[in-house]
């Protein structure tokens, strides 16, 4: 059955971008603007997204016990005690990734249609049987990397398999921007990155040691981050999704505040 919901697969081609603390911190911020909003947690072998929503205590059945229809699916379903809007779909067991076909993530996906607005499917990094099954049900897709140049090089593969999948609009979101190394041209830059990837912008995600603070604590930055430099980012993100026309941050103009002022000020000549 169509639907109007939105599913979103959140990809990279390389481990590590923060792939899952995107798709938690963007479920938080959706469900916090009022949008019915369900996290699949498609990465069976590497299930992480629990943990960084702070939901791996709450876990009784999951989508291996929904396709073996051994539980409903509003039993598997997990919804966060603080933003009743978000719920969490969790992965199985490892063992999954023996059988699991496209057909049963499409499965799981129309399921979760029929109740949501929008589905954030966090796929298994690369390209392998966990990506081939995670596009198989998406509509669209956001592509994360960091401005580095191998993980460029790796989402540049994964955006040309989502483009011969039909998968679009295919948006990206460039994450871990540290404005010194970029200004030091010791990190790509935002424009580097997007005239390799030929991608739409979605958004940038600031570097921000809250962020690692938040993950270890099972609390996302958008649900307690208040106005750290990453929350912000993300509630930014999830507002052009839905069709805000949000500035973009420009990271040349990221500084330190009262430290660069004085910085500008010390190098002004009093003759």
């Amino acid at each position: 059955m169509e639907t109007n919901t939105r599913i979103i697969l959140i990809c990279s081609g390389k481990g590590g971008v923060g792939k899952t603390t995107l798709t938690a911190n963007l479920g938080i911020a959706l469900a916090r603007q009022g949008v019915c909003t369900a996290v699949l947690d498609a990465d069976f072998g590497l299930r992480n997204l629990d943990l960084l929503l702070g939901l791996e205590n709450r876990i009784v059945y999951t989508a291996q016990e929904v396709l073996e229809e051994t539980c409903r699916l509003d039993q598997a379903l997990v919804k966060h005690k603080q933003e009743p809007n978000l719920s969490l779909m969790p992965a199985g067991n490892p063992r999954m990734l023996d059988w699991l076909k496209p057909k049963d993530m499409q499965r799981i996906v129309d399921m979760l249609s029929e109740k949501f607005d929008y589905v954030l499917i966090d796929c298994p990094a690369g390209v392998e049987d966990g990506f081939r099954n995670a596009v198989a049900a998406s509509k669209e897709a956001i592509v994360v990397t960091n401005p580095e140049v191998s993980a460029v090089r790796d989402a540049d593969r994964v955006i040309g398999l989502l483009n011969t999948h039909g998968v679009k609009p295919v948006q990206l979101v460039l994450n871990r921007v540290r404005p010194k190394m970029i200004a030091s041209q010791e990190m790509l830059s935002v424009d580097d990155v997007t005239d390799i990837l030929a991608l739409p912008l979605l958004g940038l995600v600031i570097e921000d040691e809250q962020v690692i603070v938040s993950t270890n604590r099972g609390e996302p930055l958008t649900l307690t981050g208040g106005n750290s430099p990453a929350a912000r980012c993300y509630s930014n993100i999830a507002r052009r999704l839905q069709g805000e026309e949000i500035p973009l941050i420009d990271p040349s103009k990221q500084g330190s505040g009262v430290r660069d002022k004085l910085k500008r000020l010390m190098q002004t000549k009093i003759f």
